[in-house]
């Protein structure tokens, strides 16, 4: 099935949040950057790695827990790959996993433990991937304002995590446009983004093509069906008549069936699931670059169209 999304969301505290990043990061000495390790680049922001320049980034590929672990470790193999970049897996649920961050945090930025000079951490990440409740984990208290819904942090605060390290929080960012189409469906699928601003039957049509061919064992199991179908369509058909999901006339209310897909994958009861691998990734970005260049050309040509009519318009008033 051809499916085309376009999601951009960009409210105006992002921007005014991004404005405010790019004052005070000099001042930092590191960043820590959550990203959902079922999307480990879709929820990696590019206006990071812009802002931080060489800073250290530690990369916490958070909720785990919910995410293919063998995937898990192929995915902090290949950010480690990265210049300055130290990767940790991470559960919320699970404070020994939280208070390594701040180890590594002293680990990056040794000059200044046990001299009285606080190390300056910014932690960043996307809207929805559980950057308070990690906050509040790291802090040992409630600090950080949570909730299901993204874009719960509005504004900056600082937190002393202990008398080496001060934390700098921002409010959960998205980009302003999301090249990767791909990527718009995936951080819709794991709710990065208000479920109001896209198709949601679209969005669980795209999810489930990918689920179909990377975990077909999970899908069996969980809805009942000893032999998958092909199609998405037929997908949602058959798992929402063993739910009951019938309608008047005993058509399948496959829309419920779509919604009860992406609620379970995000509430992690379908299975641990990653819906993007470093392989996929590579193949992705080859086709953006392609596009991108497509767009400046035809960029170019507008503007060269215009140049031409600009003169020849001179010429007659001539």
């Amino acid at each position: 099935m051809d499916k085309r999304v376009n999601i951009q969301w960009f409210p105006g505290h992002m921007n005014k949040a991004r404005n405010e990043i790019k004052e005070i990061m000099p001042q930092m000495d590191v960043v820590i950057e959550v990203i959902d390790a079922r999307i480990s680049y879709s929820s990696e922001n590019p206006m990071v790695a812009a802002l931080r320049g060489e800073k250290p980034v530690i990369k916490i590929l958070n909720k785990a827990d919910l995410a293919d672990p063998d995937l898990t470790q192929a995915w902090m193999a290949h950010l480690e790959q990265q210049a300055g970049v130290k990767a940790i897996a991470c559960d919320n649920n699970k404070a020994d996993d939280v208070k390594r961050i701040i180890a590594l945090c002293k680990k990056m930025v040794p000059n200044k433990v046990g001299t009285g000079r606080q190390i300056k951490a910014m932690i960043m990440g996307i809207p929805n991937v559980g950057k308070s409740t990690l906050i509040n984990t790291l802090a040992g208290r409630a600090v950080a304002k949570t909730g299901d819904e993204p874009a719960v942090t509005k504004s900056q605060q600082l937190i002393k995590l202990d008398d080496d390290i001060m934390l700098y929080d921002t409010p959960g960012m998205l980009w302003p446009k999301v090249e990767n189409e791909n990527s718009g469906y995936r951080l819709a699928a794991t709710g990065g983004i208000r479920d109001t601003a896209f198709d949601f039957a679209d969005v669980a049509s795209y999810t489930a093509e990918y689920l179909l061919s990377a975990y077909p064992e999970l899908l069996k199991t969980r809805y009942k069906i000893d032999e998958l179908p092909k199609t998405d369509w037929e997908f949602f058909e058959m798992a929402g008549r063993n739910r009951g999901f019938i309608k008047k006339g005993g058509v399948v209310d496959t829309y419920r069936m779509s919604e009860i897909l992406i609620n379970e994958l995000r509430s992690g009861k379908l299975g641990r699931i990653t819906l993007e691998t470093p392989a996929m990734i590579e193949a992705e970005e080859i086709i953006v670059a392609e596009q991108r260049l497509a767009a400046e050309e035809k960029k170019k040509a507008r503007e060269e169209e215009k140049r031409l009519r600009r003169l020849k318009t001179r010429k007659n008033r001539k």
